[in-house]
């Protein structure tokens, strides 16, 4: 059985804003524009994707 995954894509820029988004950003594996991170679909990473959603994009579930 293979582990569901989520492709994300850093759309905006973390530049002012609060230090936590940023923070989530880097948890997340990103930190630059347009930089993509195949991570598995946990509910930690789904709660983290959901906290900024205006910074991140989910271009696609596999699995």
């Amino acid at each position: 059985m293979s582990k569901k995954t989520i492709v994300v894509k850093q759309v905006r820029s973390a530049a002012r804003r609060p230090a936590v988004q940023a923070a989530t950003l880097k948890g997340l594996g990103l930190g630059k524009m347009n930089r993509t991170r195949e991570l598995e679909d946990t509910p930690a990473v789904r709660g983290m994707v959901n906290k900024i959603p205006h910074l991140v994009q989910i271009i696609e579930e596999r699995g």
